[in-house]
């Protein structure tokens, strides 16, 4: 399982009217993403419950660490 390392601030991305948000072409490269690939988003909250922060994990490396954590307390319950 990949583990992040370290954290930085990569780009700022605007919001068009559409809603959408583009990620610049070198952070795509950077992050390997590609077209079609899912993303997760993880929302952060403050303590009145309000979104502060959004969090993009690629889907199968979202998916295989979750496997890897829940997988075996689900073995254990069954």
């Amino acid at each position: 399982m990949k583990v992040c390392k370290a954290t930085r601030l990569e780009t700022v991305v605007s919001v068009d009217n559409k809603g959408q948000i583009l990620l610049p072409k070198d952070l795509r490269q950077k992050a390997n993403i590609k077209t079609g690939d899912k993303l997760v988003t993880i929302a952060g909250c403050d303590e009145n419950g309000e979104i502060c922060c959004l969090i993009l994990v690629k889907a199968e490396i979202f998916e295989k660490s979750v496997k890897e954590t829940i997988g075996p307390m689900l073995r254990e319950v069954f």
